[in-house]
C-alpha cells in the first residue's frame, strides 16, 4: 500500500512542546517525543484540529499556490460555498467570482452547483433497496477518513457518491474541453478550500489517476487577494447556475435541507461526530435515514483554513440563502442535459473506500490479544491522571505506547518520581553505611580494626 499523504505538516521549529494538540486529536494521532510534537500518520486524519489548537502555530497545512496556475492553458476555479462566508453581507457573491477571475483564473465553475449535482445523485443512490440504514454523507473527507482507521464496520454506510469539489471539477473540465476543443490535462481545476483533508483527498485523487481536480488553494491565502480587489471589481461575474439549496452545503445542516430527508441526523464537529459513529457502530440509531456529519464546528464555514468566526460565517451563508434569487433547485432541464441518472457510475468516490487498520495492536492475533493483556496490566500500574504530561494523550495510551516499545513507565512524571525517591533512599542507606565504616580521617576502617 502507497504511502498516504498528509497536509497537515508539523513545523518542528516552532513546537514547544506543549500537550494541547495531544489533548485534542480525534484519533491519538499525535505524540511529544524528546520536547516535540510527533504525528503517526496512519492515524491522522488532516481534519485539521491541531492547527486550530496550536497558540505557538507550529502546524499548517500544505496548499497549491496561484503561480501553479501558470501550468495549464486554461484554469478554473472551484470556489467552496465556505468562501462567499468569509465575506460581510454588503459583498455581492458575484464580484467574489469576478475577484477569482482578476486573480488569475479564466473561469468559475461554483462548488455550491455541484453541490446541487452531488444531493441529486445521492438521493438517487438513496433510491437502492440494498443499502445499508443509516446512510452516512462521504462529503466530508476527514469524517470518511476517521471512518476508515476507527470505524471500519461502518464503510459500507458511507455514500460513495462525488462530493460537490469532485463533482464539480469533474463539470467543469469535460464541458471546458469540448467548448475549447483541448485536452482535459492542459485544462487546471482548483479547488479553493477551507480545510486540510480536501487537499489530502485533491492530492491522494491525481496519485490514483483521478484528474478532475489538479490543486487546491486555502481560504485564508485566496481571502486577501480577494479582498483587495474588491473594491475596484466591475463588472461583477455573470455566469450564476448554483441554487440557494447548493450554497447552504458550506454550513452544517445545509446537505440535509438539499436532500429533504426526513429521518435524518445532522452532526459536527470531530469529537461529536465520534460520539454519534459509537453509537452507529453500536447499532442505537437504526431508525435513521441519513447521517450528515462534519469534522468542523459549524460545517465547512469553521474550516481550519478560512478567516472569519465560524459563527459569523454562518451568519453571513444563511444570509445569502435567505435573499437569493437563484434556481430554487437543480431543475430538470439541467439534470437531462447532463444526462446525470444514466452516469451516476461515473460520480461514484474512486478509488474505493476501504479500512486502515491504523488501531490495531499487531497483525497476528494472538500477539494482539498478548498485547491487549499487556496493556491492561501497565494501565493498572499507571496513576490514572490522564494528565499528558507523558507526551500521550492519557494513560490508556500511554500503556499501548510502552507494550508496542514506543515509549517507557518512566515517561510518566509520577512514575519517574517514584523510581527518583526509591533511588535516593537507596543512595541514603548506601551514604548512612559507608559513614558507619569511615575513621575520624575519614578513611575506611580496615578488617579487623
Amino acid at each position: 500500500m502507497s504511502q498516504l499523504f498528509h497536509s497537515v505538516l508539523l513545523i518542528e521549529e516552532k513546537c514547544r512542546g506543549c500537550t494541547r494538540c495531544i489533548k485534542n486529536c480525534p484519533t491519538e494521532a499525535i505524540r511529544v517525543r524528546e520536547g516535540k510534537a510527533r504525528i503517526n500518520a496512519e492515524r491522522c486524519t488532516d481534519c485539521g484540529e491541531c492547527i486550530r489548537t496550536c497558540d505557538n502555530h507550529a502546524k499548517t497545512a500544505i496548499t497549491d499556490s496561484l503561480s501553479r496556475l501558470k501550468e495549464f492553458d486554461y484554469v478554473i476555479a472551484l470556489p467552496a460555498p465556505a468562501l462567499y462566508s468569509q465575506f460581510g453581507r454588503e459583498v455581492d457573491r458575484r464580484e467574489v467570482l469576478a475577484a477569482l477571475i482578476d486573480m488569475g483564473f479564466d473561469d468559475v465553475f461554483e462548488v455550491a452547483y455541484g453541490a446541487d449535482i452531488a444531493t441529486f445523485l445521492a438521493n438517487e443512490y438513496l433510491k437502492r433497496p440494498s443499502n445499508k440504514a443509516p446512510m452516512i454523507s462521504a462529503a466530508c473527507p476527514a469524517v470518511v477518513r476517521l471512518i476508515q482507521v476507527r470505524f471500519p464496520a461502518l464503510i459500507d454506510h458511507l455514500i460513495p457518491v462525488d462530493s460537490p469539489m469532485a463533482c464539480s471539477g469533474k463539470l467543469a473540465k469535460e464541458i471546458k474541453s469540448k467548448e475549447l476543443m483541448i485536452p482535459k490535462e492542459r485544462i487546471g481545476a482548483f479547488f479553493i478550500t477551507p480545510c486540510p483533508a480536501k487537499v489530502t483527498w485533491v492530492r491522494e485523487a491525481n496519485k490514483h489517476g483521478v484528474f478532475s481536480i489538479d490543486g487546491a488553494i486555502s481560504i485564508s491565502e485566496a481571502y486577501g487577494e480577494i479582498t483587495k480587489r474588491l473594491p475596484e471589481i466591475s463588472p461583477p461575474y455573470p455566469g450564476l447556475k448554483a441554487s440557494a439549496r447548493g450554497i447552504g452545503w458550506g454550513y452544517s445542516g445545509g446537505e440535509r435541507f438539499a436532500a429533504k430527508i426526513a429521518k435524518s441526523l445532522v452532526v459536527d464537529g470531530i469529537h461529536s461526530v465520534i460520539e454519534v459513529l459509537e453509537q452507529l457502530e453500536m447499532g442505537k440509531l437504526s431508525h435513521i435515514e441519513f447521517v450528515e456529519a462534519q469534522a468542523c464546528i459549524g460545517g465547512c464555514v469553521g474550516g481550519a483554513l478560512t478567516v472569519l468566526n465560524p459563527f459569523i460565517a454562518r451568519m453571513n451563508l444563511e444570509a445569502l440563502v435567505d435573499k437569493s434569487t437563484m434556481l430554487p433547485e437543480l431543475s430538470k432541464e439541467h439534470i437531462e442535459a447532463l444526462n446525470l441518472k444514466e452516469r451516476l457510475g461515473e460520480f461514484t468516490i474512486k478509488p474505493d473506500i476501504v479500512a486502515v487498520p491504523a488501531f490495531r495492536l499487531d497483525q497476528d492475533v494472538s500477539r494482539a490479544i498478548t498485547k491487549a493483556e499487556m496493556i491492561e496490566k501497565v494501565v493498572s500500574e499507571l496513576p490514572g491522571l490522564d494528565c499528558g504530561s507523558c507526551g500521550s494523550p492519557h494513560c490508556r495510551a500511554l500503556a499501548e505506547d510502552i507494550v508496542q516499545g514506543l515509549a517507557v513507565d518512566t515517561d510518566c512524571v509520577l512514575k519517574l518520581r517514584e523510581e527518583i525517591e526509591v533511588l535516593a533512599e537507596q543512595l541514603l542507606e548506601m551514604a548512612r553505611k559507608g559513614s558507619s565504616a569511615l575513621k575520624e580521617d575519614n578513611t575506611f576502617l580496615k578488617p579487623g580494626e
